[in-house]
């Protein structure tokens, strides 16, 4: 079992940098590919970062890459996405979820993730 706190969010301004940062909790954490994804107002959720287990590969969405940066710390049992270059369109609900512990790919399938966070606010304002 992993559970998953996320942190970090916040109300900013556009152009602004955001740290959100994920703890873990159980001892296999370092087995687990990790992910966030985020949730828009009136809409689905959607992938936004993923990153290996031992933290040497990362995949982010085309619309993140150069301005999020994903890391872990698997020593610390967390995970970090490093947001710069904040807009208004980042504005959601910021989820950190995990794969389990057998699961050896990344993944930008929600329905691949077993282990879920309560979710973190980010409000972004133009």
């Amino acid at each position: 079992q992993v559970q998953l706190v996320e942190s970090g969010g916040g109300l900013v301004q556009a152009g602004d940098s955001l740290r959100l940062s994920c703890a873990a909790t159980g001892r296999t954490f370092s087995s687990n590919i990790m992910g966030w994804f985020r949730q828009a107002p009136g809409k689905e959720r959607e992938f936004v970062a993923t990153i290996s287990r031992n933290g040497d590969t990362t995949y982010l969405t085309d619309s993140m890459k150069g301005r999020f940066t994903l890391s872990r710390d698997n020593a610390k049992n967390t995970m970090s996405l490093q947001m710069t270059s904040l807009k208004p369109e980042d504005t959601a609900v910021y989820y950190c979820a995990a794969r389990t512990q057998g699961a050896t790919s990344m993944s930008v399938r929600e329905f691949e993730y077993s282990y879920w966070g309560q979710g973190t606010q980010v409000t972004v304002s133009s």
